[in-house]
């Protein structure tokens, strides 16, 4: 099959022909019809990831069963899916609990084995981890749901418990922060956008956020201070940075949420986290990954409602070699709204 393959720490991704898959006990081997390019993606290149190389990245996938592995009851060749970026093992107090997104036990692809920017993908534990998707709904738009969308989705449904008529601050106007964005619109709440990218912040706006700030601009606490009457009820770190993290705390009201779904790479050993304000203000500090396949319902009723609108987040679809050469650069890209790839182009 052709797949983008990485040989080292921000090597050069190159698209030449590897094996296929061997299909997992348990699992499924998939025919990649859409896949999202994800700045996770470019954090497992840069090395904030600990991968084998050489590797094939991927996580946010939505295509065709084409191979079903030994004991798997519930899928068969032909079906549409979708899955989660974390797989779950489907046998510990986790996965059983419905909370595969933690299980320690658990498989990512693009990240513990060869994912999905390639023409077949091995997805593990099929039975726990795969989502049927409804014929309304798209592949290209079932793959903006597996990572952005539904964590974003996740940090407010299942993490922060947003309730109509408050406030969310959302830090970063990426994949991420667009579909919370949109989500909490669609939940009834007042929404700020931040974001250094004026592109960003206008796509933000298209999508119901009330006030867009830019983040070199002035003071972003002081300023949601203002624009909420003393602070936002949820502020979401959708970008992973010390800066934002801090200003995404200090946004808050007292006994605000705050919710980390960017990923935060060590600054000087540890990022610095005001925890000043979080123990004088009583805030509360949740991380948020990812969704489990038992909570994809809800969200896939709303989006087959047309409540909920993933794919006007998606604003452009390349190939595998234009996506190659994208990749080292992703994380500077001011490029608006999602990025998905077709293995077929």
């Amino acid at each position: 099959m052709r797949a983008m393959v990485v040989d080292a720490v921000r090597g050069r991704p190159e698209v030449r022909e590897v094996a296929d898959p061997t299909c997992p006990a348990g699992g499924v081997v998939v025919r990649v019809m859409a896949t999202g390019l994800c700045r996770s993606d470019w954090h497992a290149w840069a090395g904030h990831d600990e991968i084998a190389f050489p590797h094939v990245p991927g996580h946010e996938l939505a295509g065709v069963v084409v191979e079903v592995g030994a004991g798997v009851g519930r899928w068969a060749v032909g079906d549409r899916v979708t899955v989660p970026f974390v797989c779950g093992c489907g046998r510990c107090e986790w996965c059983l609990a419905g909370n595969a997104q933690v299980c320690p036990d658990q498989q990512q692809p693009g990240f513990t084995h060869w994912g999905s920017f390639a023409e077949h993908v091995a997805l593990h534990a099929a039975d726990t981890n795969l989502i049927g998707l409804p014929e309304s709904i798209d592949f290209a738009t079932a793959a903006s749901l597996g990572c952005r969308f539904a964590t974003a989705y996740r940090a407010l449904v299942g993490r922060a418990r947003v309730t109509e008529g408050e406030s969310v601050t959302v830090l970063g106007a990426g994949g991420v922060g667009l579909s919370t964005v949109m989500i909490a619109r669609a939940l009834g709440c007042r929404v700020i956008a931040v974001d250094r990218n004026p592109q960003a912040l206008a796509l933000a706006a298209d999508l119901g956020a009330d006030h867009v700030l830019l983040a070199d601009g002035p003071d972003v606490p002081a300023a949601v201070a203002e624009l909420t009457g003393g602070g936002s009820h949820v502020a979401v770190d959708a970008v992973g940075s010390e800066q934002t993290c801090a200003d995404a705390i200090l946004s808050l009201r007292r006994r605000g949420r705050h919710v980390q779904v960017g990923l935060l790479p060590p600054v000087d050993g540890h990022p610095r986290v005001p925890m000043d304000r979080v123990i004088g203000w009583e805030l509360d500090l949740l991380g948020s990954h990812g969704m489990a396949a038992v909570d994809y319902p809800d969200m896939l009723a709303l989006v087959e409602q047309g409540l909920l609108r993933p794919d006007q987040l998606v604003r452009r679809t390349i190939g595998l070699d234009e996506a190659a050469a994208l990749l080292p650069s992703f994380d500077r890209t001011t490029a608006a709204g999602m990025t998905l790839i077709d293995p077929a182009r």
